[in-house]
């Protein structure tokens, strides 16, 4: 394994990292307004909701990534030259992940149970303080395990970015091995994920453990 091999593939990391932290970045956030609105008394926005988390959950990542990149081509006819595949890649991730955390997230809020509801209002705390200072910090620390299984799971989603030919880690690799003729790239980036999901794992564990005083 050479440096010039190691640094190509780490080149690739580094996309695979930016996929990774921007799909984070605004699937959280979506999350929980998607959960929201799945919770809400309006009918239309419910159903609205319960039907896109149902078609991001129940079809592959890999046919969204597709459609999301050529879908505006064979749509509207928009041109693939102004729309850079890394821009799509960040979408579909987006969209499919903020409907798993939309979920996780609605688990957690209707775990909380309704006295605490009736105890903040008692103490004059409106709707919105009510759910940011009382109810969310409660659901944090109940969903940060189906949540991290998540997140260690996005790390390994993002070599399906190869699917519209976004140079992640894994293509890199596969590109080096058929080079060389080696399997040597393809260990590597196995011990790349490996490592790379180790300290999202740890991260998690620390933040688990510090909200520990919500029992």
């Amino acid at each position: 394994m050479t440096f010039s091999t190691l640094m190509q593939l780490a080149s690739g990391l580094r996309t695979s990292i930016y996929i990774f932290v921007l799909t984070l970045l605004f699937a959280f956030p979506l999350g929980l307004l998607v959960a929201l609105i799945r919770m809400s008394r309006n009918c239309l926005l419910r159903n609205a909701m319960r039907l896109y988390i149902s078609v991001m959950r129940g079809t592959p990542l890999m046919l969204q990534l597709l459609i999301v990149y050529f879908g505006p081509y064979y749509l509207f006819g928009l041109s693939l030259k102004n729309y850079p595949a890394f821009l799509a890649v960040i979408i579909a991730f987006v969209l499919n992940y903020a409907a798993y955390f939309a979920e996780i997230y609605r688990g957690g809020i209707a775990s909380i149970p309704i006295g605490q509801y009736e105890a903040a209002t008692v103490l004059g705390y409106t709707k919105g303080q009510t759910f940011f200072k009382i109810i969310l910090p409660q659901v944090i620390k109940r969903i940060l395990p189906p949540i991290t299984n998540e997140v260690i799971t996005l790390v390994k989603d993002t070599s399906l970015a190869q699917v519209i030919a976004v140079l992640e880690m894994f293509t890199i690799a596969k590109q080096i091995a058929n080079q060389q003729a080696s399997m040597m790239p393809l260990i590597a980036a196995g011990v790349f994920y490996y490592v790379f999901n180790f300290v999202v794992a740890f991260t998690m564990e620390r933040i688990e453990q510090k909200l520990n005083y919500y029992q």
